[in-house]
């Protein structure tokens, strides 16, 4: 069904409720996944031991054994990196903000340049800044170390709803125009990022082919195939807490492709995204079309001022 649903949806992408309206059958992706070998990252020892169920790896640290646990390049999980009272601020302060329908039952409120993956193209469009409700969040990032330089671009505020079978389906973030740190701080609720080798069918999927532009410049360089070829056959689980901030970069950015299960969405979920230019729009030939994009990310707006939700 390629038409957009009253839900949001659209072609292959489903929730609850358009899977009842329209008599859609989506198989389960947590079984298909539950058929690879389970592997749970354990964030006190950042590395992963075998095992589906995260809550249960994270509770056995003190028995861990590093010399069985299998490494991950490229995942930064900062526990506690929101106070409770900045998650409960914060939650009400997007809240009082206009959410829009998105895919695969979720909401969103996206601040950000307007972009067209496929084309290549970007324009500046309606993007006017972000809220400065949310400006200590970014500002908060210069205190991590794997942040340095980090400058937000878009900034996408998404709610995951059990009660509409909320997920994302396994994908990789744009290549071509966000770059390599790919952020996200949870405002609300725990989930699990559930990891599996992307092995391309296309170059051009996802862009990747132009991370050979800039794929010397990576914080982590990618993984070689005979390395890439220990996580194969391997589903891997990264517990994201409420209240932390998680990043993906190098090999598990580019290597791997991500999801949020529906069955890991338990409670009412929010989180926000944060993404930032590919070298080519900082100092390189795309440098004079990510300018004007990049002075707007340097606004800061206050409620009821021009409010831009995409």
């Amino acid at each position: 069904m390629n038409t957009i649903r009253p839900c949001g949806c659209k072609g292959v992408r489903t929730c609850l409720t358009c899977e009842q309206d329209f008599r859609i059958e989506k198989p389960s992706l947590q079984q298909q996944f539950q058929q690879l070998e389970p592997w749970s990252y354990c964030t006190q020892c950042q590395c992963l031991y075998a095992g589906w169920d995260v809550g249960a790896v994270q509770s056995q640290h003190n028995a861990h054994d590093k010399s069985k646990g299998l490494a991950l390049p490229g995942v930064l999980v900062q526990e506690q990196f929101l106070s409770e009272h900045e998650g409960a601020q914060l939650m009400r302060d997007l809240d009082a903000l206009p959410w829009a329908v998105s895919q695969s039952g979720r909401r969103k409120q996206n601040f950000g340049p307007k972009t067209n993956f496929r084309k290549r193209k970007l324009q500046l469009g309606a993007f006017t800044g972000f809220p400065a409700s949310t400006q200590y969040v970014q500002q908060r990032f210069a205190n991590v170390p794997l942040l340095h330089n980090f400058q937000t671009i878009e900034q996408c505020s998404l709610e995951y709803e059990p009660s509409k079978g909320a997920s994302i389906d396994p994908h990789v973030d744009d290549c071509w125009i966000w770059g390599e740190r790919v952020v996200t701080v949870n405002c609300l609720g725990d989930a699990v990022l559930t990891l599996t080798v992307y092995e391309p069918q296309q170059v051009s999927k996802y862009n990747l082919d132009q991370v050979r532009e800039y794929e010397q410049s990576l914080l982590a360089p990618l993984l070689p195939e005979r390395e890439l070829a220990a996580y194969k056959g391997k589903v891997l689980r990264i517990p994201m807490p409420n209240l932390s901030l998680i990043v993906l970069y190098g090999p598990a950015r580019y290597q791997f492709e991500h999801a949020v299960l529906r069955e890991d969405v338990r409670e009412r979920r929010v989180c926000i995204a944060y993404r930032e230019f590919t070298p080519m729009y900082i100092d390189g030939k795309d440098k004079p079309q990510g300018d004007g994009v990049r002075a707007k990310s340097m606004v800061f707006w206050r409620v009821p001022e021009s409010i831009n939700v995409q």
